[in-house]
């Protein structure tokens, strides 16, 4: 497979994680994202602003969040974000030890 081929590729499967995760399932918090996966939407909305860095294009925490959310962080949090709960916020503790210094 040739380099813009992969490319494409990789850019349409993005695009279909972040449809599944900002339209099909919402309801799939961040920290049950962080606690089963070791990454969360705050993650990719990190990792975008980190490529788009590289490429050279400043861009802020807030800006790659709405690029990856579709909407404003905080229209987001208040859309769909629940608090979490005693075991969730214990099963994170868990999950950001044993993630800790991991390269993402």
């Amino acid at each position: 497979m040739d380099d813009a081929t992969r490319t494409r590729i990789e850019a349409a499967t993005y695009r279909r994680l972040i449809q599944h995760l900002m339209h099909d399932r919402p309801d799939a918090q961040n920290i049950d994202l962080m606690n089963l996966a070791g990454f969360c939407r705050n993650c990719l909305s990190r990792w975008y602003g980190e490529a788009a860095a590289a490429e050279g294009i400043e861009m802020s925490k807030d800006q790659s969040r709405e690029e990856v959310y579709g909407m404003p962080y905080d229209t987001w949090r208040e859309t769909h974000q629940r608090e979490a709960s005693p075991e969730q916020l214990k099963a994170f503790d868990q999950s950001f030890a044993e993630n800790v210094g991991k390269k993402d």
